[in-house]
């Protein structure tokens, strides 16, 4: 069983208070790391302030190539560190393995973006008040960051943390999920050993409560969080003086119209952006809506697939939905699939639970007003709701507090730059998922789903502000 410290100013630190980490899917301990206290806590915050000026000092050159040999490492441990995921999150292998080799693609990209960074001289002489000047406008590193990471993506997001903190020139103090503690404690060492300052990563695991506290220090100038709208927003009226990026939750839609293609196809693909890894994830597809002419084609195909997903023991390699987080999120998520059958909403397939593993499910008469329709289902579940013409969907889709990513599977350029146009997202995908990302890209939403944007380069702007030197021509 592992054992693992805080990771404070390029060390372990143990501490009289520990968190058990068990598996989600048989309930075993599989690792006991230090609970950071409040003298911990600050131990970090004070490592993190006193390497904010030799962070900021390093050259491009340098926090680069901290992150290239960061990439090489968890390319280097990739099975260690998917052997994590599977043992703390209940991810899947084979979904572990892909993430691991996200996190190399986050660092790497961070790397290039540290070696690129944003400088544009500026000709002030278009109006009589800018006579003789001209300016340079750069970016600097905001100063210490708090991160806050959730369970179900504890290496690649904590990567998006860590990765663009380096890119800027900003030491972290981060807080993984007290579930998934353990990949945020290696990625802190491995960045550390790749020449990182004692100081510029942090790793403290705690609970909610004590990290918030650190937003009562001044000393933080920024708050990058990851996790539940409700956590998320309170957290943003406590940081109301500082810079804020939160990327929180979504219930996210599906469109498909007539011209998807081969409609089995299709189905399977959404049921990997349903039920994959449970769905416990924020851009897990949870509404499926479908043009009536095709409705019943396509149902039939996705009962079929959601029948056929490949559920259970997260370490079999063919397994792609392993347990729900902890068995009182399945209890939630039976509750809601009942309580949505006793108003009228009728199962496409058959209802299976074993432990903590809630097997697929797929609905349909799933009431406006349902949890599983408005709310953030976070489960292997997804509703199907057919519909007549195009505006009608656009208009469903975007009945919703939330407001992450959608997708939509057609062919149509006409209605491909409507939907561009017309939905509340921060993302459309286009004949695919809306669970799709790229590690590069921006990523983030609007309306409750959240402020600011991740992906390496956007992080980074988030982290750094704009400063102007005005310069006389002579």
């Amino acid at each position: 069983m592992r054992e693992l410290g805080a990771f404070i100013s390029g060390q372990g630190r143990m501490t009289s208070a520990t968190i058990a980490v068990k598996s989600p899917y048989d309930g075993h301990e599989v690792a006991r790391v230090a609970r950071a206290g409040k003298d911990e806590l600050f131990a970090a915050l004070d490592a993190a302030a006193a390497t904010r000026e030799p962070m900021a000092r390093m050259s491009p050159n340098q926090r680069a190539g901290i992150l290239e040999k960061a990439a090489a490492e968890v390319a280097h441990r990739r099975d260690e560190l998917a052997h994590l995921l599977v043992e703390e999150a209940g991810k899947p292998l084979a979904l572990a393995r892909v993430e691991a080799d996200r996190c190399v693609e986050t660092f790497a990209e961070s790397a290039r973006v540290a070696r690129t960074p944003h400088a544009e001289l500026l000709d002030l002489e278009a109006f009589p008040s800018g006579a003789g000047r001209m300016a340079l406008l750069r970016r600097f590193p905001v100063g210490v960051v708090v991160g806050i990471t959730p369970f179900n993506f504890p290496l690649n997001l904590v990567a998006h943390k860590l990765g663009p903190a380096v890119a800027a020139g900003c030491p972290i103090v981060l807080k993984p999920a007290s579930q998934t503690p353990s990949p945020a404690l290696v990625l802190a060492e491995i960045l550390h050993n790749a020449g990182l300052p004692a100081g510029g990563v942090n790793v403290v695991p705690c609970g909610g409560a004590e990290a918030a506290a650190l937003l009562d220090d001044a000393r933080v100038r920024l708050l990058t969080f990851t996790g539940s709208a409700a956590v998320g927003w309170h957290l943003k009226q406590k940081a109301w003086d500082r810079k804020v990026a939160l990327e929180l939750g979504g219930n996210a839609a599906v469109i498909v119209e007539p011209d998807a293609g081969d409609l089995q196809a299709v189905a399977q693909r959404i049921a990997l952006g349903a039920y994959s890894y449970a769905g416990q994830s924020c851009i897990s597809v949870q509404r499926v809506l479908v043009h009536h002419q095709i409705a019943a084609a396509f149902t039939g195909a996705f009962a079929a697939a959601t029948a056929a997903f490949a559920t259970g023991d997260p370490a079999a390699k063919e397994t792609l939905c392993g347990p729900m987080i902890t068995p009182s999120d399945a209890d939630r998520i039976e509750a809601w699939i009942a309580e949505t059958e006793r108003r009228g909403a009728r199962c496409l397939n058959a209802k299976r639970r074993e432990g903590s593993v809630v097997c697929p499910v797929a609905l349909e008469g799933v009431p406006d007003d349902a949890p599983l329709w408005c709310e953030e289902a976070f489960a292997p579940v997804a509703v199907v709701r057919p519909y007549r013409d195009f505006e009608e969907v656009l208009a469903l889709v975007n009945d919703s507090r939330f407001g992450l990513q959608a997708g939509v599977f057609t062919r149509d350029v006409e209605k491909i730059q409507r939907a561009f146009a017309a939905l509340e997202v921060g993302a459309v995908i286009q004949g695919d998922i809306p669970s799709w990302r790229s590690d590069p890209m921006p990523y983030g939403g609007v309306k409750q789903s959240g402020v600011g944007r991740e992906g390496p380069r956007f992080a980074v702007e988030e982290m750094t502000e704009p400063r102007l030197l005005v310069l006389r021509r002579s």
